[in-house]
């Protein structure tokens, strides 16, 4: 590689884009990376002056590359820098450039070497409107967190005086601080390193592990959300402050609205199946069946497999509405099945699953309010199905 053939080999074949003016800033070889970068033809440039490649916004390059000559040295240049080329076509791109100075008996010249650095621009940019929307969903998280702190206060003061409640209340308070130690700080944990994994894979333009990571990252936002709606709904309950208000709904069309809202949540390949049967409206409370659908269909999504299937079948009849929620997952133990919808309990093969263990007794509840029923039929590694009937 030392002889001649080897350095022009070296000169013609290199991916990034070389080329070498003299002292007057024309162009008197550019190797063909650099041709294609700026969309020229072979040899087109050669004679021109170097500033044809650069946009006329940067009018004192001129000046810039005077100063250079009169005190030339090695220099890379980019770095904290926005530089852009300018193409044939009059369209810009971003590089980082690096300039040599040599002499010999013929004159003065300068090497640059030019790398077309638009991938990187896009991904930090990507990694930007990431972090922007992490920025403000972990906002909103901790305004749901404070309110929900706010309501178990005031829960407390509202119950004083009843001495069973306020029992109940402790226990719920002391519950949720030991459940929420270590149910926060796993999401928030997976949320941390995965931000520092997305921002390395970004700067390697590596996508494959980047999306990974942000899902991960989204996943765990989700599990947030989980935990304090479920908390939300106790405290509520547990108020007196939630009042069954039937209205007529069409059915059809709201479980359908709430089963695309939850699509996202959905592993690899999983399906989430609905049919519906018999008349189009209920009367119903929107507020209760909307709680009720999230908390089952969520359920069912968590203790599925990849490519399982979810069903969610609704049958709308002149004297009831049922409603049933099916999956293909891991099941409930048999001895597990009368305590499930007790408050805080889950099953003895849900302990590795995020969850409060709240859902179900949520679910039980509106249920109850609503003069309804909910059941369950589950048998271990073959899935769970549950049945509610709310009367007309």
């Amino acid at each position: 590689m030392d002889t001649k053939e080897g350095i022009d080999a070296l000169f013609l074949y290199a991916t990034e884009g070389i080329l070498i003016t003299n002292d007057k800033g024309e162009i008197i070889k550019i190797n063909p990376s650099a041709e294609k970068l700026f969309k020229y033809e072979p040899n087109e440039l050669l004679g021109k002056k170097i500033e044809v490649l650069i946009p006329q916004r940067f009018s004192a390059h001129k000046e810039h590359r005077e100063n250079y000559n009169d005190h030339p040295h090695a220099r890379s240049m980019g770095a904290g820098m926005n530089l852009y080329g300018l193409k044939k076509d009059g369209t810009e791109v971003p590089v980082e450039i690096s300039l040599s100075p040599y002499s010999n008996t013929e004159g003065k010249f300068v090497v640059a070497f030019i790398v077309d650095i638009t991938m990187r621009k896009q991904a930090e940019e990507r990694m930007k409107n990431y972090s922007a929307e992490l920025e403000k969903q972990v906002k909103n998280r901790t305004m749901i967190l404070e309110e929900a702190i706010q309501e178990l206060e005031k829960t407390k003061k509202d119950l004083h005086n009843a001495l069973d409640k306020e029992k109940d209340l402790s226990e719920l308070k002391s519950r949720f601080v030991s459940m929420a130690s270590h149910e926060f700080r796993t999401p928030l944990t997976t949320m941390m390193s995965s931000l520092s994994l997305v921002t390395k894979y970004g700067e390697q333009n590596d996508k494959v592990n980047q999306s990974k990571h942000v899902t991960k990252i989204k996943t765990s936002i989700n599990n947030l959300t989980d935990i304090l709606n479920d908390f939300l709904s106790v405290s509520k309950l547990e108020e007196g402050k939630v009042e069954n208000m039937p209205e007529e709904i069409h059915v059809k069309n709201f479980i359908a609205e709430v089963i695309s809202e939850m699509k996202s949540m959905a592993t690899q390949g999983q399906l989430l199946v609905h049919t519906h049967s018999g008349n189009e409206t209920a009367m119903i409370d929107k507020k209760f069946l909307k709680n009720v659908l999230f908390n089952l269909i969520s359920n069912a999504i968590k203790f599925s497999p990849e490519k399982g299937i979810v069903d969610i079948l609704c049958y709308v009849s002149n004297s009831s509405l049922k409603i049933i929620v099916k999956d293909n997952g891991i099941g409930i133990p048999k001895a597990d099945q009368e305590h499930l919808f007790e408050r805080f309990f889950r099953g003895h093969n849900a302990t590795h699953i995020q969850g409060t263990g709240l859902g179900l007794n949520i679910v039980a509840r509106y249920a109850e309010l609503m003069n309804g029923s909910i059941d369950v039929e589950s048998e271990e590694n073959k899935g769970t199905t549950f049945t509610m009937i709310i009367p007309q």
